[in-house]
């Protein structure tokens, strides 16, 4: 089957109220639910396969909250963070007022960006860390700013912190955005940010307005009041997780968000709906989990020798108690730890901190490549886990349902950009064997003068394709985003995001409930064909 694909082996589909939202929206399907030929997987909603991963050998399923089961609302959540920190950056750290006239474009920043806090600039590059976009503010930089300021040093630089700054999570879009716009104020407006404000010290900045936002609870209490206006509802996150524990497979949620935030998002992610989307608040969702850990500060989670204390959370109050490596301890005064009688028919047990020992310890892991998580941040939830650990990951990316249709859409496109690129490598290898022959071979002065004409013919040829093919290739990535083009794709090279997904998650999709289209039981393997971000060499 041409197109993309992933093997499929002893597959099922969950029945699940939502299904028909996996139609095929006319997309070339690229996988069957089920040896037999049933229903078909929207390309979409497919998993995509880095390294072999048999489910078969996996013992307990872990998930993040944020981003993972909880999608967010970008236009809403984000603009709600962004105009936090505005109003933080205004107030508490003295910036101009005219900031809280701004307003956040919430498609415009992409993941796998860098900022240069030193210079103001933003920029996307390809896996060798080759800088191919950049913007300083919301101007683009030529091609000549960027060959002086970061292609002709000595030694390569890393692109690393301190200097720079890595946009590899959804939640960092808006401060991305709101640093751009801040060094392009600063550029047209002289004197209304003082000489003393650089524009690192403007990232530091932000960055502290964004902690203040997170740390007096604005953010949550909103969300808290209204959870169906900031995130997004997916009815198949239960099914998804009844199949698991059904299979035998022990469940936990690993997450940095503290305990009473927890609930109330679980809650609207796992509880009944009413008609004006509200649900009632209550414990019943823990019956999905064995282990709850909240609070739990990854990546330094994923450490053992992190000393983290872990805290058992009873749910009602809230109210932390002290363990011993997780088995409840007695308090002052009571002969018997109060949870261990207050848990005689519940199953799952919420804990804060800790570290990954104590999570081995109450699962019973005996190996780490028996843990299956999944998450959406490249560093905090799948790099450490993946090369600190062993455990096997998948990265969710909700980017990439877009992402893949257009690839499909836009098939036709970019076969002509194949066919433009490789024309121009035919013409420009004729010249070098015309030139060669004028230097090197013995020609009459007639057939030096048919030669040099020949040249001169070619290269108004070349020059006219690669004009051509420059246009047509850059029209083709501002189908995928009008700035930063396509988000794997960095010319023909792989971006820097699409090398780190494929150095370190086994696995990747759109969205965490299309596991829910496979057997828990599926064994993974790599596509004998390509992934989606090698889309330049697709079959077609």
């Amino acid at each position: 089957m041409d197109g993309i694909h992933t093997a499929a082996v002893d597959d099922r589909t969950l029945d699940c109220s939502r299904m028909d939202s996996f139609k095929n929206n006319g997309l070339k399907p690229s996988v069957w639910s089920s040896p037999e030929g049933g229903q078909k997987i929207d390309i979409a909603k497919q998993i995509f396969c880095n390294r072999s991963l048999n489910m078969r050998n996996i013992v307990a399923v872990g998930f993040d909250m944020d981003y993972t089961l909880a999608q967010y609302k970008p236009d809403t959540f984000e603009s709600l963070a962004y105009e936090g920190t505005i109003k933080k950056l205004v107030y508490d750290l003295g910036y101009p007022i005219e900031l809280l006239e701004w307003s956040f474009d919430w498609k415009y920043m992409v993941r796998g960006l860098v900022l240069d806090k030193k210079r103001g600039n933003i920029l996307k590059m390809d896996r060798h860390k080759y800088v191919k976009v950049a913007y300083h503010g919301f101007r683009e930089l030529t091609k000549e700013e960027k060959v002086s300021t970061y292609g002709s040093t000595l030694t390569r630089d890393s692109f690393d912190e301190p200097d720079y700054a890595l946009i590899d999570t959804l939640f960092s879009l808006a401060e991305a955005y709101l640093f751009a716009q801040l060094v392009d104020f600063k550029e047209k407006n002289p004197g209304k940010i003082p000489d003393g404000i650089d524009y690192a010290r403007m990232y530091k900045d932000v960055r502290a307005a964004v902690d203040l936002c997170h740390r007096d609870g604005t953010l949550k209490q909103m969300v808290a009041k209204d959870p169906k206006r900031y995130i997004n509802e997916d009815t198949c996150i239960v099914p998804l997780l009844k199949m698991l524990r059904d299979s035998g497979r022990a469940t936990f949620l690993a997450t940095n968000s503290l305990w009473d935030y927890t609930n109330i998002v679980m809650n609207y992610l796992c509880g009944p709906h009413t008609s004006s989307g509200n649900t009632s608040c209550n414990f019943d969702w823990l019956q999905y989990f064995d282990v709850v850990i909240t609070g739990c500060a990854k990546p330094s989670f994923f450490h053992e020798d992190n000393r983290a204390n872990l805290f058992e959370v009873e749910p009602e109050s809230g109210m932390l108690l002290n363990t011993d490596n997780g088995t409840p301890m007695p308090q002052v005064g009571d002969t018997m730890p109060r949870l261990m009688l207050q848990r005689s028919n519940k199953s799952c047990r919420v804990f804060q901190g800790g570290n990954v020992g104590h999570l081995h310890k109450l699962l019973s892991i005996e190996s780490s490549s028996q843990v299956f998580y999944v998450g959406d941040h490249i560093y905090g939830d799948i790099l450490r886990s993946k090369k600190v650990l062993g455990w096997r990951t998948m990265l969710v990316v909700p980017e990439l349902e877009r992402e893949v249709k257009l690839l499909w859409e836009l098939r036709g496109s970019r076969k002509q950009l194949r066919l433009m690129r490789n024309e121009r490598d035919h013409i420009e290898d004729k010249i070098h064997h015309l030139k060669w022959s004028l230097k090197f071979e013995n020609v009459n002065p007639e057939e030096k003068q048919k030669l040099s004409s020949e040249v001169e013919e070619l290269e108004s040829q070349r020059d006219q394709v690669r004009l051509s093919h420059q246009l047509a290739q850059r029209d083709c990535h501002h189908k995928f985003h009008k700035v930063w083009g396509q988000l794997m794709k960095t010319g023909y090279q792989n971006s820097r995001f699409a090398h780190q997904v494929e150095r370190f998650a086994c696995l990747y999709t759109s969205q965490v409930s299309n596991l829910s289209l496979y057997s828990p039981d599926k064994y993974y393997r790599p596509s004998e064909d390509f992934m989606p971000h090698e889309f330049d060499i697709l079959p077609l």
